[in-house]
């Protein structure tokens, strides 16, 4: 395989990432990435094109089988301390991301955006592949593994936040080390049934498959032909810096 597969790409939506060099990466057979993808709790091959696609054509305010497929970490009290990491995390994020307010400037930094031929999607991720393993192992918050980046009218893209990811299998106490859980909740996408391998996801059911798919449990799933995904990528966070209301700087 002389590219990397699809999942790979799709599972950087986002989010997390596989531990894999880009060599291991781009020679992985299909099987293989499978196998690889349930021992990280990555996206399967083709499963975020999927749900993506799914997004994409979905009613926007088709959203009443989200809370299914959410896990959110705990709230912590909120303290001084964390108060002030915090703040200075949002400083050092500003300060870094200023120069790709540009969108151009971000894709020769490395960050390429997900699925833009899909128009209806309102803010597309724009993602760091690289960033995303080495978030695996430490943390930078100079360089979070996506950019996320609003429409325009004019066809083109404002700078709006970003996205930190961690590992699947960490303890929320792991996680408090990078972003403190009293002013951010990190979350994860989970019980998700996706249409058998080879379907068409233009003539799938997404009221019943996808993120907001009314089947939530593997009896379900098993039942309507699906693959059942118990974890679909690690945990991640959004963060918008240039908001005023620091309620809106670690919104959901």
């Amino acid at each position: 395989m002389n590219n990397r597969p699809s999942w790979l790409e799709a599972a950087l939506l986002g989010a997390a990432i596989v531990i894999a060099t880009p060599a291991i990466a781009q020679n992985m057979s299909d099987m293989g990435a499978m196998d690889m993808s349930h021992q990280m709790g990555e996206a399967p091959p083709g499963a975020m094109d999927e749900m993506t696609m799914h997004d994409s054509h979905m009613g926007h305010g088709d959203m009443k089988n989200m809370a299914l497929h959410m896990m959110w970490s705990d709230a912590r009290p909120i303290n001084p301390a964390d108060q002030a990491r915090a703040a200075r995390l949002v400083a050092t994020l500003r300060d870094a991301l200023a120069k790709y307010k540009d969108y151009r400037a971000a894709e020769r930094g490395g960050y390429k955006p997900f699925h833009p031929e899909f128009k209806r999607q309102a803010v597309v991720h724009f993602t760091n592949w690289w960033y995303g393993v080495k978030a695996q192992f430490t943390f930078d918050p100079a360089k979070p593994t996506s950019l996320l980046y609003q429409r325009t009218a004019d066809g083109g893209y404002r700078l709006i936040g970003a996205m930190y990811t961690a590992p699947r299998r960490w303890s929320e106490d792991r996680l408090n080390e990078r972003v403190p859980l009293s002013v951010a909740r990190w979350h994860q996408h989970v019980n998700l049934c996706f249409p058998k391998r080879g379907a068409d996801p233009m003539t799938a059911d997404w009221s019943r498959f996808g993120l907001n798919g009314s089947i939530a449990t593997k009896a379900e799933c098993d039942a309507a032909g699906g693959r059942f995904f118990p974890t679909v990528l690690g945990w991640m966070v959004h963060v918008y810096p240039w908001e005023s209301d620091q309620r809106q700087v670690w919104a959901h």
